[in-house]
């Protein structure tokens, strides 16, 4: 029930879920580099991450992890179509457990970024972490947030 209805809104709304994001698109887009080097930070940051996506303003994905990066950018959209839906108006985050695992997703600064992480995730965590990554890039002064410190105990 549930892969229908995700697959009912990716067909209907992938674009414009990413068209009514809040915080007004980022000056410049980030080149896929820069998001290149958000998105491994933002991996040694969560050591409870097992993949990840950043995605420009209009849903195309700039960094993801995995075989098939541009899956990231179809599942999003379809991600936040059906929490829009359910919300009435454009969310800025969401988030779901399940057995298996945890996905978050975040839109701020006129970018999103999703991630699947084990199961326990502490979620405040992973949303800030994802949020202060999505704002940094979005920033003309983009360097890792925090420096270089690793919350995997390297640092």
């Amino acid at each position: 029930m549930t892969t229908v209805t995700i697959q009912e809104a990716r067909a209907r709304v992938t674009v414009g879920s990413f068209s009514q994001m809040p915080d007004a698109a980022a000056a410049a887009p980030p080149s896929g580099e820069a998001a290149e080097v958000a998105l491994e930070f933002l991996t040694e940051m969560s050591p409870d991450l097992r993949g990840a996506a950043i995605l420009g303003s209009g849903g195309e994905v700039l960094a993801g992890t995995g075989e098939e990066p541009e899956r990231w950018g179809e599942d999003a959209a379809a991600l936040f179509a059906v929490a829009d839906e359910a919300e009435g108006v454009p969310v800025e985050q969401v988030h779901i457990a399940t057995e298996q695992g945890e996905v978050f997703a975040v839109r701020n600064a006129g970018l999103a970024a999703v991630t699947v992480t084990d199961r326990f995730a502490l979620a405040s965590l992973m949303l800030f972490d994802m949020r202060s990554t999505l704002r940094q890039l979005a920033s003309p002064n983009f360097g890792p947030p925090g420096g270089t410190k690793s919350r995997k105990g390297e640092g």
